[in-house]
């Protein structure tokens, strides 16, 4: 099983990737800054992604793109994230920047 890291950390490291990459973020909703379950909205052009951080059958850290494998539009996105704060309120919410609806940081995508 891989190390945990705090979620306020991997927050701030996610949302300096995005600036290196010259992509905006921004969180919309603080969590726990301990052990906070994390939401990545990918806004781009063809509409909205939301990946939801999972682990793997052996515990490794991964994504699921909670919202589907389509983009969906704003109402979709807002909706899946409200959904998902309601059972677990201890949650961050961040979005980014990506046009291309790939996130500025590296993951495994389920």
């Amino acid at each position: 099983m891989e190390p945990r890291v705090k979620a306020s950390i991997w927050v701030s490291m996610a949302l300096r990737l995005a600036d290196i990459a010259g992509r905006s973020g921004a969180v919309l909703r603080k969590g726990d800054p301990d052990a906070g379950g994390i939401l990545c909205v990918l806004r781009g052009r063809a509409g909205m992604v939301v990946l939801s951080q999972v682990r793997d059958a052996e515990g490794r850290a991964a994504w699921l793109r909670g919202t589907g494998t389509d983009p969906v539009d704003e109402a979709g996105a807002d909706a899946y994230v409200a959904r998902q704060v309601n059972r677990d309120p201890d949650l961050w919410v961040v979005e980014f920047d990506a046009p291309d609806l790939q996130p500025p940081f590296e993951g495994r995508l389920l």
